[in-house]
């Protein structure tokens, strides 16, 4: 008998690996191109990154462009896939802005967090402050959110009409983190560079 199931397993092994090369490798996804990735941008409404050095997440659009964001939240809380602690979900061209519920709320490395009240209270916080805000004052939340966050949330208030995508540092196609500066370790030159996006 186990002659006879050794000799099954190697003929299903044999025809899978026939099916395989007869059918070449799979389909690689397409890499996004700049102008989708800059299409990605527009339509989220506003660049998002995130500073590990400072501590920071930050969103830089429109007034116009960064409602889009309280809205983004609210529709995070009424997803019901998101309502258990852990839930996420992912935003942006990179995916690098991620939501997160916890019973925690806050902001740090990896994403922007709390309970599915406290994301609601963010929108509502966000709202107001964008309510009377201009271009060229930054707004930083924290304190009103979450006093003892580890990072801050600061809404970058561009002019009217400001196009998101301008303001990927890194011109496109590569993680929205701002890397900190290359530093020397050592006598022997060796530079720690930054991480890859959360």
């Amino acid at each position: 008998m186990l002659p006879l199931m050794f000799a099954a397993v190697l003929i299903a092994a044999s025809v899978l690996l026939y099916r395989r090369r007869a059918l070449g490798p799979e389909p690689l996804p397409p890499a996004m191109t700049q102008d989708r990735i800059k299409q990605e941008w527009r339509k989220l409404g506003f660049y998002c990154e995130m500073d590990r050095e400072k501590k920071l997440w930050t969103l830089t659009g429109s007034r116009a462009g960064l409602l889009y964001f309280p809205d983004l939240l609210l529709g995070y809380v009424a997803d019901p896939q998101n309502a258990s602690d852990g839930g996420h979900q992912h935003y942006g061209p990179y995916g690098s802005l991620e939501v997160r519920t916890w019973p925690d709320a806050g902001f740090d490395s990896h994403a922007i967090r709390g309970s599915l009240v406290a994301l609601a209270h963010l929108a509502e916080i966000i709202e107001v402050k964008l309510a009377t805000s201009e271009p060229g004052s930054p707004i930083l939340i924290r304190e009103e959110f979450a006093a003892d966050s580890p990072f801050s949330l600061m809404l970058d208030v561009r002019a009217d009409g400001f196009d998101p995508s301008t303001a990927d540092r890194e011109r496109l196609g590569a993680a929205t983190e701002i890397k900190p500066a290359a530093e020397k370790v050592g006598g022997k030159g060796e530079q720690s560079g930054g991480t890859s996006k959360p």
